[in-house]
């Protein structure tokens, strides 16, 4: 609460709950406006934040804009959709997910020009501040029109989950080497260490796969149809290349593996390791892609 005693996150509360109570009509200053409720994921807490906005048709285009009231700093959610572009949108009855991006240079500026003549207001929140503020696009994630009921996002999380089981397997197996669970090799049967070999072998060259696809196939589709989520499939690009060299570590000591002699306890930590960070790179890349897979195409046909 501010010194006059003004409650800004309640303020906000009230006219989300008089928008949803309303069919998207807010009366008080904002009769007369078409307002959107726009929820993003929060950059630190990676929970939903919504915020009630200003929206705007420009071009056939919906906008929203990081004004702030023509405060000095962007507002929260504009940072959050500078890691996670997705988000839900709001407006009169009708809910619908999107991706957002903020044009920078000339095209923000023509932008901001035709916000202005739609609403003069803008124009006095930019002269409040030397920040120059962002005008944000929505690009509709639209599912409605598929004739599928299985999407490549559905694809990408069922392959996760996949993943997800076979490095468990990798990590009891090991669990089980240190607990002295590795038996000589008996009337021509293979030992724990040998399966162990296999089963790595298998997962790393599902991984391997697994990203290839993606960079090769679903990434630059994506690219060409949603161009906000440019900065979200660099970064996961750049992480591919980090797993790849964590999986190519964890194999050379899988390979390596010698009954008594291998270091057992290092060779669980860099599992760990490998766990933690593919487990993080499948969060974000479900929570900023799979919706705007769906829309593209249907999952694969595979027995």
């Amino acid at each position: 609460m501010s010194d006059t005693g003004w409650d800004f996150n309640a303020f906000q509360r009230q006219v989300i709950e008089e928008f949803r109570a309303n069919e998207g009509r807010v009366g008080g200053p904002f009769e007369g406006s078409t307002l959107a409720l726009i929820t993003t994921i929060g950059a630190r807490s990676g929970k939903r934040r919504t915020s009630p906005l200003g929206y705007l048709t420009i071009d056939g285009t919906p906008v929203v804009v990081a004004s702030a009231m023509g405060a000095d700093k962007h507002p929260d959610w504009y940072h959050n959709i500078r890691r996670n572009p997705v988000v839900t949108v709001e407006v009169g009855t009708e809910t619908y997910e999107a991706v957002a991006q903020a044009p920078g240079g000339a095209e923000r500026d023509a932008l901001f020009a035709k916000v202005v003549e739609q609403d003069p207001g803008f124009g006095d929140y930019q002269k409040k501040t030397e920040r120059r503020i962002p005008v944000v696009t929505l690009t509709r994630i639209d599912t409605s029109r598929a004739d599928w009921t299985r999407g490549l996002g559905d694809f990408l999380v069922e392959s996760h989950d996949w993943l997800r089981d076979e490095l468990n397997g990798l990590r009891r197996q090991v669990d089980e080497l240190i607990a002295g669970g590795d038996e000589p090799l008996q009337a021509g049967r293979p030992g724990l260490g040998h399966e162990m070999r296999r089963h790595c072998l298998e997962f790393c060259a599902a991984l391997k796969q697994h990203h290839t696809g993606e960079d090769q196939g679903a990434f630059p589709m994506l690219a060409q149809r949603f161009p906000g989520l440019a900065p979200v499939l660099e970064r996961l690009g750049e992480e591919h290349v980090v797993v790849a060299r964590l999986h190519e570590e964890l194999r050379a000591l899988v390979d390596a593996y010698e009954p008594g002699r291998t270091d057992l306890a290092k060779l669980r930590a860099e599992l760990e390791s490998l766990a933690t960070r593919l487990e993080s790179h499948y969060r974000y890349e479900e929570q900023t892609v799979v919706s705007a897979l769906n829309s593209v195409g249907p999952a694969p046909d595979i027995d």
